[in-house]
Formats: C-alpha cells, structure tokens, sequence
C-alpha cells in the first residue's frame, strides 16, 4: 500500500509543481500587488487597502462586471443552443467516417489566430461590408453591426462555437443507445426523448462546454475590443485602460482578482450542478 501510494504521489508531483508555480504563486503576488501604492507613476510595496476601496466604490466598475458578465452568460447560452443541433446531427446522423471529417473541420478553425479571425469579420460587418453590402441588394439596411454587442457576441461565437460543438459531440457520443430505444419503444417522440434522456444523459459535457465558453468570453479582449468598439469597457479592457492612468498597475490588479473569483465560484457551481445526481 506505501508503494502505491508513493507511485501516485510521485505521478502527481509535475502537476502540484505546475500548479504552484503557475497558478498559486502568481495568484498570492497578484493579491499582494493589489494592495500597493503608486507614488509619483512608481509603485511602492506596501499594504493599503485604498486600491480595493478606489474600485469598489466607483460605479463605472460595476456596471463593467455587470456588463462583462451578462456578454459572458449571453455568450455561453446562445453558443450551446447554437451547437446543440450540430453535436447532434454528428454524434447521431453521421456515419463513422462523417464523423470523424466533421470533427477534424471543427478542428480547423484553430489553425489560423484568434485575432486574424476576428479582423477578419470587421469586413463583413462594417457600414460598407459584406453584409450590408448583401442586404442592399434587396432594398434593406444598411444596419450598424460593427463596434455594437451584435459584433462583440459575433467575435464570442468565432472563439468558442467549433470548441462547444467538439466539447457536445463527445459527450453525446457516449450517451447509452438503449436508453434512447427504450423511450422510443415507450412511445416517446423525437422531441421529448431529447429533453428527457439525451440532454440528461450528455448533461456533463454540455455543462462543461458552457463553462468553458464563459471562462473564455468573460476574459476576452480582442472581440469587446475590435468588434465591440471597446466602449462601453468590458473587465479587461478596464484592466489595459486602468494601467494606462498613471501606472496604476496595483487597480489593475484589484479588477484581475474580482474576475478570477468570479471565474471560480462560476466553475465550482458549474461543475457541481454537472455531477450532481439526478433525483
């Protein structure tokens, strides 16, 4: 039993090394950082409590957490529903060979950046792009899509929609056949029997793949930035304008903890509803 146990503490060692180097000691000197002090644009070691009380205390900091959650949750919402019907179609409808074409063009999106992606839509959604350019063609628009939440949440659909779709369909790979036969055979339709034994059964997976497009939307700088406008802010483009001001790198701090411990008690409660055992 020592032996075992010695083994497995030694195959985790590389993670609990990773994890302290790149995750807890950072985190405790960014919780430091946030209580030092800017001094003629130099920042000085100390522990004050006034960048916590600076930000908490202005509204424009509220409302941008309000805002970068709700873009975040939207984003999250509106990209599972989107993805489902294409796990579906591949996990269900596809043959082997299908599957395994349309899982490696889900794949292809990742092989060009995020940013030249991103870049790519102010094209089509500007006053004169593509788009607009396509509804004067029959008479409508043009219609203000660039530097709007429509642009935001199309830059969110670009960054998460083909990991969501990947994150569904393997899930729903392995949800059990006969369950499904055994609500057919139980007069079930098409319909409910998503609802009420797919989606159940799959509910871990889809979960997960909402909780990792709100971790990646909710931290996202290009798409508010580039597609969005920029203006109103979202957190992280707070956290560039607050470094901007004098140096205030300690604020910008301040903003980057409330973000993480929003991103904790997201997951934690995500993945708790995830595993939680149906009544």
């Amino acid at each position: 039993m020592k032996k075992v146990t010695i083994f497995g503490l030694s195959l985790s060692l590389p993670l609990l090394v990773w994890q302290l180097l790149f995750f807890a000691f950072p985190l405790v000197f960014l919780v430091a950082l946030s209580f030092w002090v800017v001094e003629n644009y130099r920042m000085v070691p100390d522990f004050d409590s006034v960048n916590w009380t600076k930000m908490f205390s202005r509204g424009v900091f509220w409302d941008t957490y309000l805002r970068t959650l709700a873009l975040a949750a939207g984003a999250s919402v509106l990209v599972s529903i989107l993805a489902f019907p294409c796990s579906y179609g591949i996990a269900f409808k596809l043959s082997a060979n299908l599957r395994r074409l349309a899982i490696f063009l889900m794949v292809i999106p990742f092989f060009t950046s995020y940013l030249v992606r991103v870049y790519s839509w102010q094209i089509f959604l500007s006053d004169n792009g593509i788009l607009n350019a396509a509804f004067g063609l029959v008479g409508a628009g043009p219609y203000t899509m660039l530097n709007t939440d429509f642009g935001t949440m199309t830059g969110y659909l670009t960054l998460c929609l083909p990991l969501v779709v990947l994150l569904q369909v393997f899930s729903l790979m392995f949800v059990d056949r006969t369950l499904i036969e055994a609500a057919h055979n139980l007069r079930c339709g098409r319909l409910r029997t998503v609802f009420l034994v797919i989606i159940p059964s799959a509910r871990v997976g889809i979960v997960i793949a909402a909780l990792f497009c709100f971790i990646l939307t909710f931290g996202d700088f290009v798409s508010p930035l580039y597609l969005g406008g920029g203006k109103p802010p979202t957190l992280s483009i707070m956290i560039t304008d607050t470094t901007k001001a004098g140096q205030q790198w300690p604020r910008a701090a301040v903003i980057a903890i409330v973000m993480i411990a929003t991103l904790l008690a997201v997951a934690f409660s995500a993945i708790g509803y995830a595993y939680r055992k149906r009544a």
